[in-house]
């Protein structure tokens, strides 16, 4: 099958080409038929299977039918960046025609979103927070919204956006054609799709394992011998483009500068960095500036960034389904791809999930140039010191446990 068969409008063959699509993604060959048909849908499929443009090309379809300066279709999204990312593909898209999209999210300034919301635009890409601004504020005007899209739906119930959306839906037309795509569907997510949605078709692709082209392998490691050991893997991998995974923002930032250390183009993607600085992570990322991107679960969806060699998991991921969405960053679009984890004792619940999930043993790899046996730090010694230096100021004495001469006071009056 090609992408002549779904008979889109001919217009959007500009940006078709421009992508260099060939032959439909499994998802899209099951997803875009119902999805111009008018159907609602629900959507399952693995990370890197082309998920976007499969509800991208059907919402420019319908849009090229009737255009105007008003907007009708809303696609709702967890990130900035999944948001920024998914613009962006309607801009490519769309190339050749007249449809415009806005992506509105919080982090930014809010003056051009309100402008492109007030001179008219078709799609509406929005992060809930910002968007729910903008209705309060009488900027964005959704009472013509003929298609709806709640994209990683799953990951917008994980970080608390489910209250939001319901607010959202109350400003959207109860007429309309909704897709909803998650990768797992806890039953807030059923009772949403129940609530929200007329009949709707499901498509599941590739739903339970990770893509087939990315390798997987597991080193043991004591938890205090860790960055030891990816510093060491680092030096023995192609670090072309090698993104790692970190449990915290804090880590994450604390990480990327060891890396750095290590002489590493490096970057880091987290909460804590302004949205300037994490589109200049992204951006500088992609363009191969950087050569490893330290990064938070953040990145863990949609993060569409091609010729990712290696996942690394410095940290391991809360479940089994986010150790997926991680490692799906590479061997996508049918490259080869590795994914590297380091384990420690207290893993091993985990990795027994991820196991059963891929129905096979994961292999274990240890480095034979590296020193497993290095003692751990007595950091109760290092704090004992600590203490006693403390103490030893609290009573106004020195180390030796002779009397400190107290502090000058100046007479003059503090301005």
């Amino acid at each position: 099958m090609d992408f002549n068969q779904f008979n889109l409008d001919s217009r959007l063959n500009a940006g078709i080409r421009s992508v260099r699509f060939q032959k439909p993604t499994p998802i899209q060959e099951a997803a875009i038929p119902l999805a111009l048909a008018g159907h609602d849908l629900i959507g399952t499929a693995q990370t890197g299977t082309g998920k976007t443009a499969a509800f991208v090309l059907p919402i420019l379809d319908k849009l090229l039918k009737g255009p105007g300066k008003r907007t009708r279709a809303l696609i709702i999204t967890p990130t900035r960046e999944l948001a920024a990312q998914i613009h962006q593909t309607i801009g490519i898209l769309s190339r050749g025609t007249n449809i415009r999209s806005v992506a509105v999210y919080g982090g930014v300034g809010a003056g051009p979103q309100i402008e492109a919301l007030h001179k008219g635009t078709e799609i509406v890409v929005a992060c809930p927070g910002r968007l729910l601004d903008h209705i309060g504020s009488r900027h964005a005007k959704l009472g013509e919204v003929e298609i709806l899209v709640l994209d990683e739906a799953d990951r917008m119930l994980d970080m608390g956006f489910l209250p939001d959306i319901k607010r959202i839906l109350k400003h959207v037309p109860a007429r309309r054609q909704t897709m909803l795509f998650s990768a797992t569907f806890p039953k807030e997510i059923e009772r949403l799709a129940q609530q929200t949605m007329n009949d709707p078709k499901r498509v599941a692709i590739g739903i339970s394992a990770p893509a087939e082209t990315v390798s997987h392998t597991l080193y043991p490691v004591p938890q205090h011998l860790k960055r030891g050991l990816l510093l060491k893997l680092l030096d023995q991998t192609r670090t072309d483009s090698v993104l790692i995974f970190t449990r915290t923002k804090h880590r994450a930032q604390r990480l990327a500068k060891q890396i750095a250390d290590g002489g590493y183009k490096v970057t880091s993607l987290h909460g804590n960095r302004t949205q300037g600085q994490r589109r200049q992570a992204m951006n500088g990322f992609k363009k191969g500036q950087y050569q490893i991107m330290v990064a938070t679960d953040i990145a863990s969806r949609g993060l569409d960034v091609d010729g990712i060699s290696h996942v690394i998991n410095y940290d391991m991921p809360g479940t089994a389904d986010d150790y997926i969405h991680r490692i799906g960053r590479t061997g996508r679009a049918e490259r080869s791809g590795e994914a590297f984890t380091l384990v420690t004792p207290e893993d091993k619940k985990l990795v027994q999930k991820i196991e059963d999930v891929m129905s096979a043993k994961l292999p274990r790899q240890t480095l034979p140039d590296f020193n497993y046996g290095s003692p751990k730090p007595d950091y109760s010694k290092q704090n004992g010191n600590a203490e006693a230096k403390v103490n030893g100021k609290a009573n106004g004495k020195s180390n030796n446990g002779t009397k400190r001469n107290p502090p000058h006071r100046s007479k003059r009056r503090a301005r």
